[in-house]
């Protein structure tokens, strides 16, 4: 709350009121949407933006299912022959001190 209302140190008192009233009729009341209106305020970007209705192409075929348990079998989509590669440091590592 203490961010928010030092705003009025760098912005307008209008502008900053605006925004915080703005972001409590979106019930977004967080710091994050307030700035983030504030800047579409100060550089007259559009608040308001249009409904977007996707085409039916774009529609899902078959809805993703939550199965996480496929992953554990043997065969889960993948190559299933590993290879694992050493990890080789060089000899002159940025980390030893």
């Amino acid at each position: 709350m203490v961010d928010i209302l030092s705003l009025v140190l760098h912005h307008d008192e209008q502008a900053v009121l605006c925004a915080v009233e703005l972001a409590l009729e979106a019930g977004v009341p967080t710091k994050t949407h307030v700035l983030n209106l504030l800047h579409r305020l100060v550089d007259g970007t559009p608040i308001d933006q249009p409904d977007v209705t996707p085409p039916a192409a774009l529609s899902l075929s078959k809805e993703p299912e939550a199965n996480v348990a496929r992953y554990d079998g043997p065969h889960h989509g993948r190559n299933t022959s590993c290879v694992m590669i050493p990890l080789v440091l060089p000899s002159s590592s940025c980390c030893v001190a």
